[in-house]
């Protein structure tokens, strides 16, 4: 498939010590995103290429999945009206807004993991066909934060009116693990757009980090998004049977998805039409607004998945048509017919044909045996690459060669815990903090110190006081491992911030002066090197900045750095242009 897209770049050497921040502390919040780190490095300048798609299609319904991509299914076309139900387009357009940064809008993205879009949005999945009566696409991957495997099979079965997909989530470990899982379908936010449910009572939660018990649709209607003001969340009680969700628009046409009844939880997002909500979705090449389906009522729980256990469901995905779209909100609903959704049979069915080939991390965990052989979702030997050598050797022959991409969990951890090198004490570290260790980690991290001073323990330890609040600290040791890294950006990012943290603007400057050019023009060191001139007392200097075009590729979701520069070099009463309005309430 031909499209423009930004690459995600490299992942980042930096791996992610804490999660962003999420509003409630509940079973299941990891401590860390560990083993995995940053996906970075895009820029606001998509360019054409290839993107490997796979294609199911029956006499009715078009489906098109991107298995380079996080298995996103992409379009799902029915073939009788020409219609798109999802909302996908030309152009994959990366910003952060997902747990390791990239993240882009459009399609159906499985989540799973904990509180946010996925670690895997942008990493490829194994792909094949299933050896069934009519096509299964299976798309596969081992989860490295919980230890889980995913398996995604879709099928348009022959003359059906839906698409069909069943989801396996298998724990391997003999104890229960956290799990997190959400169906993210975009769909296109057209004028009366109204999104219908069955529930009377929903969970609103907006960006002041509250839930809230309301009626839905209520007395203002919120059941069409495109008159919100601001970006919310709704999580339906859902009540009744089948559980489903619509979206359609002011014609009556649309989408229906429904499931089998594990998957209970039914979520409508919207941006809202406030200047930051549509600047939003112009980031992302939209308008759209999400219909989610999941395992928890909410987006801040998690179930626990028993030990040896794997928990499937089949969700459906089905163009709906309705009469009359804008009657009363009872009406609309009770006008909504879901048909069953099929049994499906094709779980445990091996493989025919291998497509796509994802990471060589499920091997490499088969390998380690805490991950058994399955011949539905297979894992073999020529999936293993370079990032996987380091710790076959350190299987092979008991020690971690050279630098490693992060790897956690008890086996290696078990096999971790006699290193005396420096890179397997800085990878023993990060087991424990993955562990919730945080004190074994920072103390085996001081003690790799003492035989050499290495940028990643520097970076760890800074992180880890990061974390703990002191930023003088971080500051410190950040600028040492600078020094002895400086061609790493996340680490100059990094470093810059934690100066800027730390009340001690003079020092960015000065760094900043020092990087190279192409370094400096980048978007976030631009907006580091404004905040540090201000902080300086240096107003001009940061107002130029602004005044020539300040664009942050990776400007997070949620964050307000760039209307709080604004302001303070302008005043309250100097209007906010469009460009840097990204407030979401």
């Amino acid at each position: 498939m031909n499209l423009s897209i930004a690459d995600a770049g490299p992942v980042s050497p930096l791996p992610i010590l804490r999660p962003p921040e999420t509003p409630v502390r509940d079973f299941g919040h990891p401590p860390s995103l560990l083993p995995y780190g940053r996906r970075e490095g895009y820029t606001r300048d998509p360019a054409p290429r290839e993107v490997a798609s796979v294609t199911l299609e029956n006499e009715r319904l078009r489906a098109v999945f991107l298995p380079g991509l996080g298995g996103r299914l992409w379009s799902l076309t029915d073939r009788g009206s020409g219609r798109e139900l999802l909302h996908s387009g030309p152009v994959i357009q990366l910003a952060n807004l997902a747990l390791r940064d990239a993240w882009f809008a459009g399609g159906v993205e499985w989540n799973l993991g904990t509180t946010g879009h996925w670690a895997l949005t942008c990493e490829p999945l194994h792909a094949a066909w299933v050896d069934a009566p009519y096509p299964v696409l299976r798309m596969y991957e081992y989860e490295r934060m919980r230890g889980v495997v995913v398996q995604i099979d879709a099928t348009l079965p022959p003359g059906s009116a839906s698409l069909v997909v069943s989801i396996a989530i298998r724990n391997p470990r003999a104890d229960a693990v956290p799990v997190y899982w959400w169906s993210n379908i975009a769909v296109p936010q057209t004028p009366g757009c109204r999104v219908l449910a069955p529930a009377s009572q929903a969970e609103h939660f907006d960006y002041t980090q509250r839930l809230t018990t309301v009626p839905y649709p209520g007395t203002l209607d919120v059941s069409y998004p495109g008159t919100w003001r601001s970006a919310a969340d709704y999580f339906f009680h859902v009540t009744g049977g089948i559980p489903w969700i619509a979206a359609v628009g002011a014609d009556g046409h649309g989408l229906l998805h429904a499931s089998t009844r594990r998957l209970k939880g039914r979520k409508l997002f919207g941006w809202g039409t406030s200047p930051g909500g549509e600047r939003w979705q112009r980031w992302l090449a939209g308008p759209y607004l999400e219909i989610q389906a999941g395992l928890a009522r909410t987006q801040l729980e998690h179930l626990p998945l028993p030990g040896h256990t794997t928990w499937t469901w089949t969700e459906t995905y089905s163009p709906l048509t309705l009469p009359d779209p804008h009657v009363p909100y009872e009406q609309a609903r009770a006008a909504v017919t879901v048909p069953p959704v099929p049994p499906y049979a094709w779980t445990e069915r091996p493989l025919t044909e291998v497509i796509h080939a994802g990471s060589g991390w499920g091997a490499l965990e088969r390998r380690a045996g805490t991950l058994p052989g399955s011949a539905a979702t297979p894992f073999p030997d020529d999936t293993l690459g370079e990032e996987q050598a380091p710790w076959l050797t350190l299987l092979e022959k008991g020690e971690l060669p050279g630098e490693a991409a992060c790897v956690v969990g008890p086996r290696w951890l078990d096999l971790l815990a006699g290193a005396t090198d420096p890179h397997g004490r800085y990878h023993l570290g990060l087991n424990l903090w993955a562990t919730g260790d945080a004190a074994g980690a920072v103390g085996t991290w001081r003690e790799a110190l003492a035989s050499g001073r290495d940028p990643l323990l520097l970076r760890a330890l800074a992180e880890a006081h990061r974390i703990d609040g002191d930023d003088a600290a971080a500051a410190v040791l950040l600028q040492e491992a600078h020094a002895r890294a400086p061609g790493l950006r996340p680490l100059t990012v990094e470093t810059l911030t934690a100066l800027v943290a730390a009340d001690r603007p003079a020092a960015a400057l000065t760094l900043i002066e020092v990087l190279p050019a192409a370094e400096r023009a980048h978007g976030r060191i631009r907006l580091l090197e404004a905040q540090a001139a201000l902080a300086a007392g240096d107003r001009a200097r940061a107002r130029h900045i602004l005044a020539e075009g300040l664009v942050v590729p990776d400007l997070r979701e949620g964050e307000n750095t760039l209307d709080e520069l604004w302001f303070a070099c302008h005043g309250e009463t100097r209007a906010l242009p469009p460009d840097y309005d990204f407030r979401m309430s």
